[in-house]
């Protein structure tokens, strides 16, 4: 496996670029503050869950956690922590003979978290607007527009994501964003890669502008109506699609 993670590599490294201070006696240490610094775990948490999502790291790609340690230069104990944070989100799966690998989902799991997330989303976004400001509306058009207009397939996840993101933002339901968050994180990479390989990318930035413009217009259970719909439609064309390449 030959994965590199820059961005997390330079978080790594920040401490050993910090200037060398005296204390009395003659004793040098070098200074790091704990308070800004993000624990190794989180750092190798977040890359390995970052790879995942975006489909870098192929479903059932063995996650080495010596060469892991390698790469990140520390030991294996923050990459077992990174490894057991990314298992309970069902991210990753402990095999026998394997170890731990990327997780995959078959067609009836993937239905069943998209039909999840058509009772969820719509109750979330309903919540949202009667709450919504005009920043968050605002946020959601430039999104909107940004997805219509990106031809490079990486980025169309994240700006997927990052449109449902604003307007669900104002609901007040913390615990349901949170539960949203880690469902899509399950699924996000296949999305992605139907988006890629179908007109998928032409129907969601329709029924986004038509989410918005029911948000806008202040109507909540237009607005859930139309993302019920459009969870739902995104869930059977991606199912359809797995099926169909995968038999």
């Amino acid at each position: 496996m030959h994965l590199r993670f820059p961005a997390a590599e330079r978080r790594l490294s920040d401490a050993a670029d910090r200037e060398l201070w005296q204390l009395p006696k003659g004793l040098k240490l070098k200074t790091l503050d704990l308070g800004r610094q993000a624990s190794s775990s989180d750092v190798i948490y977040d890359a390995l869950r970052d790879a995942i999502i975006r489909g870098e790291i192929a479903e059932g790609e063995p996650l080495r956690q010596d060469s892991i340690a390698q790469m990140f230069n520390v030991s294996r104990i923050p990459v077992r922590e990174a490894m057991q944070r990314l298992e309970a989100q069902g991210l990753v799966v402990s095999e026998r003979y394997k170890g731990v690998v990327v997780a995959s989902l078959s067609p009836e799991q993937i239905i069943e978290i998209f039909e999840f997330r058509a009772l969820v989303e719509p109750a979330v976004i309903e919540a949202a607007v009667p709450l919504m400001t005009e920043a968050s509306l605002e946020r959601a058009q430039r999104h909107c527009d940004a997805f219509a207009a990106e031809t490079d397939p990486v980025r169309w996840g994240d700006l997927n994501r990052e449109f449902h993101n604003a307007l669900y933002r104002d609901c007040d339901r913390p615990y349901f964003l949170s539960v949203i968050d880690k469902t899509n994180d399950l699924v996000e990479r296949y999305v992605r890669l139907v988006l890629f390989l179908t007109q998928g990318l032409r129907n969601a930035t329709t029924e986004h502008q038509a989410i918005l413009d029911a948000c806008k217009s202040r109507k909540p259970k237009l607005a859930a109506e139309l993302t019920r719909r459009h969870v739902d439609a995104a869930g059977k064309n991606l199912v359809n699609y797995l099926r169909e390449h995968h038999k």
